[in-house]
C-alpha cells in the first residue's frame, strides 16, 4: 500500500493513485487510466479538468468533459444554515448542525502547477479542501494538507459564500502532510479543534469537502472505523491515521473530519482504493490525520514558518548493502557526505562512519535511522554507535535544528555529491544513496 500525491499530470501519476486535487488540461486531452496492483493509497487532493468554473447565481458549475461534445451542468442552491440552539462544544450535534455549524470555516483551495507535457510547458490546475483554524482582524490562517500545495502557484481558496482571497503559504511539514495558507481577511468564523485521542471505533463523523474540485462543499458522513493505523507511504515514511468509512474523494485531501460535538479530529488525507477491474472492490476505507498529532506544529508553523525543534544531523546516508556485510562489516548506515559546519562534522564523524545504533536503538536502514533520530528534539545530545576501520566505538552528537536554511544546504550537499558520483563511477549494485528527511537527514 502506498501514498502519493496527485499534484501531477496523468501520464506522470501511478496508475493507481488519485488524489484530491484538480488538474486542468488544456492543450490535450488526458490518457485512458491504466489499472494496477490492489490496494493502493491515494491521498485525495483533485487534479481534474475544471473550464466553465461558477457560472451565474445560485450555485451553477458548467464543466466540460474531454472526450465528449456534451456538457453535463450541475445545479445547486447554497446551503442555508439551520438554527442553532445551546451549542456548547460537547452537545452532541445533529448531522445538520455539524454541517450549518462549520459550513463558513470550510474552503476549497486553488491553484497552478506547471508541468512539462511532451516538451510543452502545460499550466494546470489543482484543487483541494482546507478550513479556517484561526482569524484576527486583518488576516487568517487555513490548514490544509502539504500534498495539495506542493509545487503550486497562484494560489486561491473560495468559501461557501461565494468569495474568493488570494492565499500565501506560511509553511508546510511535508513528511507529516500538513501546510498552512494565509489570507488577508480577519475576522473570518475558525473551526474548534477537537481532541482526536478521545474518539471512539464505531462514533459518528463527518466530513465536509470539495469531491471531483465541482461539488463543492459537500458533506458525508460515516463512523471511526479504526485508530492508530499505521499507513505507510511511498517513500518510506510511516504515518498515523484514523479509518473512516465516510465517503472520501478526489478533491477532499485537506478538509477537516468532525467528530460528533462538531469539532475538527482529523484532516482528510488519503483512502485505499483496488486498481484493477479483476480484483475485489475497495470502498470505505478513507484516512485521516489526527489532529492532536499536529496541533503543536501547526502552531510552530504559525509562528515560525517552520516546524521547530526538528533535529537534524547534516549527513548524507546509504544502508550498507547485504553483500558487503558478508566480509564482517555489521549492518548499519554508511555516512557518504558531511556538511560542514555541521553537529556530525563537530562531534568527529566521518565519512565512511557505519551508524549502527543511535542511543539504546540498533538501526540497519535509513527508515530506522530517521526514526530514531526523531525520538529527538533538536539541541539533545544522543550517543551514536559506529564502526570505522574495524572498531565500533560511540560518539556523542548535539543535533542541529532542521530549518529551511539547513534544508537548502542539504539540498545542495546532494546535489553536489550526486554530480561527483555521476563523474567518477557508476553506482555500484544498484545502490541509491539516501538523504532523509526528503533531501537531507
Amino acid at each position: 500500500m502506498y501514498y502519493s500525491d496527485y499534484n501531477r499530470p496523468p501520464e506522470d501519476r501511478d496508475p493507481v493513485i488519485e488524489t484530491n486535487q484538480f488538474h486542468v488540461y488544456d492543450a490535450v486531452p488526458p490518457k485512458e487510466k491504466k489499472k494496477g496492483g490492489f490496494g493502493k493509497f491515494i491521498a485525495v487532493g483533485l487534479c481534474c479538468a475544471i473550464i466553465g468554473g461558477a457560472v451565474g447565481g445560485g450555485g451553477v458549475w458548467a464543466v466540460n468533459r474531454f472526450g465528449s461534445n456534451s456538457t453535463t451542468i450541475y445545479e445547486g442552491t447554497r446551503p442555508t444554515a439551520v438554527s442553532l440552539a445551546n451549542v456548547d462544544g460537547k452537545t452532541v450535534l445533529s448531522a445538520e448542525e455539524v454541517y450549518a455549524s462549520n459550513l463558513e470555516s470550510v474552503v476549497g483551495v486553488n491553484g497552478n502547477v506547471t508541468t512539462n507535457v511532451w516538451g510543452q510547458t502545460v499550466k494546470n490546475a489543482v484543487s483541494g479542501s482546507g478550513f479556517v483554524i484561526s482569524s484576527n482582524d486583518t488576516a487568517s490562517y487555513i490548514l490544509t494538507n502539504y500534498h495539495v500545495i506542493n509545487g503550486v502557484s497562484d494560489i486561491t481558496v473560495f468559501f461557501s459564500d461565494g468569495k474568493s482571497y488570494d492565499a500565501t503559504l506560511v509553511g508546510g511539514e511535508e513528511e507529516n502532510d500538513i501546510a498552512v495558507l494565509k489570507i488577508d481577511q480577519g475576522n473570518l468564523r475558525p473551526v474548534v479543534l477537537g481532541d482526536s485521542d478521545a474518539i471512539n471505533v464505531g462514533e459518528d463523523v463527518y466530513a465536509i469537502g470539495n469531491p471531483l474540485g465541482e461539488l463543492t462543499f459537500t458533506f458525508t458522513g460515516g463512523y471511526v472505523s479504526a485508530k492508530d493505523r499505521s499507513v505507510t507511504m511511498s517513500d518510506g515514511t510511516v504515518m498515523n491515521m484514523i479509518q473512516t468509512d465516510t465517503a472520501i474523494n478526489s478533491g477532499n485531501s485537506g478538509g477537516p473530519l468532525f467528530d460528533k460535538y462538531g469539532q475538527v479530529v482529523g484532516i482528510v488525507s488519503a483512502k485505499l482504493s483496488s486498481s484493477s477491474s479483476s480484483e475485489a472492490s475497495v470502498e470505505g476505507l478513507g484516512f485521516a490525520i489526527p489532529i492532536n498529532d499536529v496541533k503543536d506544529m501547526v502552531t510552530s508553523i504559525m509562528e515560525n514558518g517552520y516546524v521547530t525543534g526538528k533535529p537534524n544531523v547534516g549527513v548524507l546516508i546509504n544502508a550498507v548493502d547485504e553483500s558487503v556485510q558478508r566480509y564482517g562489516v555489521p549492518a548499519g548506515v554508511e555516512i557518504m557526505a558531511i556538511l560542514d559546519g555541521s553537529c556530525a562534522q563537530k562531534a568527529g564523524l566521518q565519512v565512511g562512519d557505519i551508524i549502527t545504533a543511535v542511543g539504546d536503538t540498533q538501526v540497519s536502514t535509513e527508515t530506522q535511522l530517521q526514526s530514531a533520530v526523531k525520538d529527538y528534539k533538536a539541541g539533545a545530545s544522543v550517543t551514536f554507535t559506529i564502526y570505522r576501520d574495524g572498531n565500533t566505538s560511540t560518539v556523542n552528537v548535539t543535533l542541529d535544528e532542521d530549518n529551511q536554511e539547513r534544508q537548502e544546504a542539504m539540498n545542495q550537499l546532494s546535489e553536489e555529491y550526486n554530480s561527483q558520483q555521476q563523474q567518477s563511477q557508476p553506482q555500484q549494485g544498484g545502490n541509491y544513496y539516501y538523504n532523509f528527511p526528503f533531501g537531507n537527514w
